[in-house]
């Protein structure tokens, strides 16, 4: 009877630790590359098949985070896996927890950031009808703020949780906080305010993304909105940054609440003498020639009869705000020298009288 035996192969020499983790390191850290490189391909993909709806999306800002996150990761997986004693040590086990919670960090900062973008993108505040616009890009800009602090909240929450020593420390400061609780409570109370009126501004949206506004006796466009702050662009391009529970607490004025048109008044000072048709028709053929002026409104009117000088109001409309501070200034300009050229007797003027001295004359 023959008997097969097995073969005999030499025995396989044990690699050394670093040897085992290098290798197990570079194999994931290829695994997730190629895995990266998937994903990436994926949402080409997604995007090319849908164009409308992904047109604005800009990829290319992802790919770096993606390159980079995913194969870490694989390869901190695949070590963990398959030679834990290499993480034995808590100093480079800490190490390995908050690199990876630092580069989902990154990778989902960078996702919102995409994705707001590629949002706002798709509302055009430059052109003349812009209030659907303004609306949409105010509360991108808000929901972003947002979703970065609670992102920002979720990674340190992580951090913490992963280690015993800071566990403990956290459930030994809630349960002793007493007045020093309290103390941080009233110290928190106004960045707190801030972030509920930042969400209520959102969702009521009381100021927009380019609204024109009056705010501290200061005229100017609402350029930034935080969820702590307002920036204001004003007309001489200062900007007015104020805290945004003010537009929750005080009042304010807001021009293009409803729509951008507005009215612009100018007031002028004559003598009674003043025929005011003249003026009315030397405004209409001066409007008819503007293009400042949008075709509804155009009024003139006597509001205030004082001693010496009654006082004309001129009312005139147009398609925005900087637009009718223009239209304003070249109506007051064209009537001052209406006036000046053809009425000039009717200028403002102070009556005296003059009483003879009897005593002087004897």
């Amino acid at each position: 009877m023959i008997q097969w035996s097995s073969p005999s192969f030499p025995a396989m020499p044990d690699l050394p630790q670093w040897a085992v983790v290098t290798g197990l390191a570079v194999l994931g850290f290829a695994v997730g590359a190629v895995a990266g490189r998937g994903a990436m391909a994926a949402a080409q993909w997604l995007c090319r098949r849908n164009p409308n709806l992904f047109k604005h999306v800009n990829l290319k800002r992802l790919r770096t985070p993606l390159y980079t996150v995913i194969p870490i990761l694989c390869a901190f997986l695949a070590v963990r896996a398959a030679a834990p004693q290499a993480l034995a040590n808590p100093i480079v086990l800490g190490v390995v927890k908050v690199v990876s919670v630092g580069l989902v960090y990154w990778l989902v900062l960078r996702i919102i950031d995409i994705v707001t973008k590629a949002a706002a993108r798709r509302y055009d505040i430059s052109v003349k009808d812009n209030l659907r616009a303004r609306q949409a890009r105010t509360q991108i800009t808000v929901i972003k703020s947002i979703a970065e602090v609670f992102v920002f909240l979720l990674a340190l929450s992580a951090i913490f949780l992963m280690f015993d020593t800071l566990r403990g420390l956290g459930v030994s400061l809630l349960a002793s906080a007493g007045v020093a609780g309290i103390v941080l409570g009233f110290a928190a109370q106004k960045t707190l305010g801030n972030l509920l009126a930042g969400i209520q501004i959102a969702l009521t949206q009381p100021i927009r993304i380019e609204d024109a506004i009056v705010v501290e006796n200061e005229w100017g466009w609402v350029e930034e909105i935080t969820l702590t702050y307002v920036v204001v662009r004003l007309w001489d391009l200062r900007r007015l940054v104020l805290p945004i529970s003010y537009f929750i607490e005080k009042p304010f004025q807001n021009w293009t609440r409803t729509s951008a048109n507005i009215i612009g008044t100018v007031e002028l000072y004559a003598d009674f003498a003043l025929p005011i048709d003249p003026l009315r028709e030397e405004l209409k053929r001066l409007l008819a020639g503007s293009m400042l002026w949008d075709g509804k409104t155009q009024v003139v009117q006597v509001t205030e009869v004082m001693p010496t000088v009654i006082k004309i109001r001129v009312l005139v409309s147009a398609v925005d705000s900087p637009t009718a501070f223009d239209l304003r200034c070249l109506v007051r300009e064209h009537l001052t020298a209406f006036i000046v050229a053809n009425y000039p007797h009717c200028l403002p003027r102070t009556r005296a009288i003059w009483e003879a001295d009897d005593d002087r004359n004897r």
